[in-house]
Order: C-alpha cells, then sequence, then structure tokens
C-alpha cells in the first residue's frame, strides 16, 4: 500500500502549457489521495484561427498517449485527463471512442471532463438548459454545443473567450469571467458550465452560484469529483460549489 496514497493513487495527464489544473487538483485532494501528473509535451503556439485549434488540439492528441505510458509505471489505481477540449470532440460519439482508447492505454478506468460534467449535470438534477463558458475559438465551442446537444440539453447561449495562446488561457482574470457569467446567463438558463482546465474558475464557481442562484460547473471540480466517487471516495469539501460540497 501507498504511504501516502492509501486511499487512492490518481495518474494525471494535463498539457506542458497548462498552469491551472495541478493546483485546482491538489487543492480538491482528500487525505490520503495522491495525484501523480505526467505532462502532454505540447507548444505555446499562436492560436489565432480555427484552424489554430484545431492544430493545437491535434497535437495534444499526438502526443497524449506518450504521457500515459510515463504516468502508469507508477501503477495508478485511476487515470485523470486533465484537459478538456479533446474530450468534446465530435460529440458524445467522439468522447466514447477516446474513452476506449484511453483506458485501453492505460490499463485502469479514465475520467474525461466531458462525461464529468455530464454525471454532474445529473447529479445536481433538473437541468435541461445550460449556458457554458469557454476559452476556446469558435470550433471548440461548437464542439462543445455539440456534445451537451448529444446527451439531451439546450446550450441557450455560450462565451468563448478565444485565447491567443494555450498559456493565456490561464491569463484571464476573474473580472473577465465575473462579468462573462452574467452575460451569458438569464431565466432561461438552469445552470452554467465552465470548461477549459487552464481557465481559473474552481474557487470562482462557489462564488458564482450565490450571485446568479443556480448551480455553476466548473470542469476541473466537476472531473476531480467524478473521478473520486467513480474509486468510491465520499469526502465533500466547501468552497469549490454544491457539487463536491452536496453530492
Amino acid at each position: 500500500m501507498d504511504s501516502l496514497g492509501y486511499r487512492m493513487k490518481f495518474g494525471v495527464i494535463a498539457p506542458s502549457t497548462n498552469t491551472v489544473v495541478q493546483p485546482d487538483f491538489d487543492a480538491l485532494r482528500p487525505f490520503g489521495v495522491t495525484n501523480h501528473f505526467s505532462r502532454i509535451h505540447i507548444p505555446d503556439n499562436p492560436v489565432k484561427s480555427d484552424d489554430d485549434f484545431e492544430r493545437l488540439v491535434k497535437s495534444i492528441e499526438a502526443a497524449q498517449e506518450t504521457a500515459i505510458d510515463r504516468v502508469v509505471t507508477c501503477h495508478p489505481g485511476h487515470l485523470i485527463m486533465g484537459m478538456s477540449a479533446e474530450t468534446f470532440w465530435d460529440g458524445a460519439g467522439g468522447a466514447e471512442r477516446l474513452l476506449k482508447r484511453m483506458e485501453e492505454r492505460a490499463g485502469v478506468r479514465v475520467t474525461m471532463g466531458s462525461h464529468a460534467c455530464e454525471a454532474a449535470l445529473k447529479m445536481l438534477g433538473g437541468i435541461k438548459r445550460i449556458a457554458a463558458i469557454t476559452p476556446y475559438m469558435p470550433v471548440g465551442d461548437r464542439n462543445v454545443e455539440r456534445f451537451f446537444h448529444d446527451i439531451g440539453y439546450t446550450v441557450v447561449r455560450i462565451k468563448g473567450f478565444a485565447c491567443d495562446s494555450p498559456v493565456n488561457i490561464a491569463h484571464v482574470t476573474k473580472e473577465d469571467i465575473c462579468r462573462a457569467l452574467l452575460a451569458i446567463d438569464g431565466d432561461d438558463v438552469d445552470a452554467v458550465i465552465q470548461v477549459g482546465t487552464n481557465l481559473s474558475m474552481a474557487a470562482l464557481s462557489d462564488a458564482a452560484e450565490y450571485f446568479l442562484g443556480k448551480p455553476v460547473i466548473a470542469i476541473n471540480v466537476a472531473t476531480y469529483w467524478h473521478a473520486l466517487r467513480t474509486v468510491g471516495i465520499t469526502d465533500r469539501m466547501d468552497g469549490f460549489g454544491r457539487l463536491m460540497r452536496q453530492h
């Protein structure tokens, strides 16, 4: 039994440019659970168009299996994918195909952001119409919309920040995110979802639920929550929204 990860050792793969998902996952980590990161090497190339964004997604896809091969040598009990765009690509069918490939490669069960958001929506209940925030170019937003449409939700509004490089996703300010939340909210929205694991909204989601008066699901929170629940760990935590606090 691992002396520190005696309840669970999570392997995590995340892009080398991502500076948010690791501290978020560590903040969400209960005692007896450890996170072991393997970086997917990608360049911090400019992203100015849909074509650039698609190249970014393909560069992640090309390097992710090597990252998995590295982290499984510590024998994790479960693998978490710490990036989100690819998990929404090509809708629900694409997500299922990706999950199958990742689990075959890792040899353990895998948690992905897209499926985690689906599980969170079902757990919170009573949600049909959502609004979404992303750091993506329009092609990324379209794939997010397609995924949620495929699983039975209506995306009423979506705000993509169209960040101009992978690293700069983490430079979006809390003030900008709050303005975006207010802009996409409305009486026609049951819940708000944020995707993009390098967009910092885990702690902000808790405050946002109070000023919007509805569930606000941050993808890093949903992903880590889903991984914990999948392996039978039911610890709850304040400060990250009702999903972690109540479920």
